[in-house]
C-alpha cells in the first residue's frame, strides 16, 4: 500500500487528506441525522402529552432534554407563547433560520473535497503524462523504462486516487443535502403543530 502511495508523487498527500477529512464528514453527519431523529420521535409524543396538560414546564424541560435544532425552535415558542400571533410567528421564522445551518454543518466542506478531490486527481494526471513525455524526449525512442514507468504510475494512481475519493463525496453530499431538506419540512411540521396548539386552535 505504501508502494502505491509513494508511487503516485506527493499529490497524493493531500488526496488522502482530503480522503480522511470527507470520511470523518460522512461518519459524523450520518451519526447526527440518526440522533436528531430518534430525538425527535420521542420529544413529540411528549410534547403533545405536556401541551394537553398546559403543562409548558414539562414541555420547555422535554425541548432542552431533547437538544435538536426542532426542539430549539420548539422552546423559542413556548418561551414567547404569550406574544401576539403576528410576533409569535416571526420569532419562530428567525429562530428557524437560525438551526437550519446546524442541519448543514460540514457540507459545504465535503462538497469542495469532492471538488477538489476530482481535481488533485486530474492534476496528478498531467504531471505524470508530463514527467512520462520528459523521459521519452530525454531518452531516444523508448526513454529510461522505469522512469517511464514510474511517470505513467503516478499519472493512473493519482487519477484513481481522485476518484475514489470524489465520488463517494458526491454520493453522500447528495444524500445529505436531501436529509436536510428532510428535516427543515419535519421541522416546519412539528413546529406549526405546536403554534397550533398555542394559539388556542384545535388540529
Amino acid at each position: 500500500m505504501f508502494a502505491l502511495i509513494k508511487s503516485g508523487g506527493i499529490l497524493m498527500i493531500p488526496i488522502i487528506l482530503c480522503g480522511v477529512i470527507a470520511t470523518f464528514i460522512i461518519i459524523e453527519r450520518c451519526y447526527y441525522f440518526y440522533i436528531i431523529r430518534k430525538r425527535d420521535e420521542i420529544l413529540m409524543p411528549s410534547l403533545t402529552d405536556a401541551l394537553l396538560k398546559k403543562d409548558f414546564q414539562a414541555a420547555e424541560i422535554s425541548c432542552v432534554t431533547a437538544g435538536t435544532p426542532a426542539a430549539k425552535v420548539i422552546k423559542k415558542a413556548l418561551e414567547c407563547r404569550r406574544w401576539p400571533e403576528p410576533d409569535l410567528k416571526e420569532i419562530i421564522s428567525v429562530e428557524m433560520d437560525a438551526v437550519v445551518p446546524l442541519f448543514e454543518h460540514l457540507l459545504t466542506t465535503l462538497g469542495t473535497i469532492a471538488n477538489i478531490s476530482t481535481l488533485l486527481g486530474l492534476l496528478g494526471t498531467v504531471t505524470g503524462n508530463i514527467r512520462a513525455f520528459g523521459v521519452l524526449g530525454s531518452g531516444g525512442a523508448m526513454g529510461n523504462p522505469a522512469l517511464l514507468a514510474g511517470a505513467i504510475a503516478e499519472a493512473l494512481l493519482t487519477t484513481v486516487a481522485g476518484l475514489s475519493v470524489s465520488i463517494p463525496a458526491v454520493v453522500f453530499h447528495n444524500f445529505f443535502v436531501s436529509r436536510v431538506n428532510r428535516r427543515i419540512t419535519e421541522m416546519e411540521s412539528n413546529v406549526t403543530s405546536v403554534l397550533v396548539r398555542l394559539t388556542g386552535r384545535v388540529l
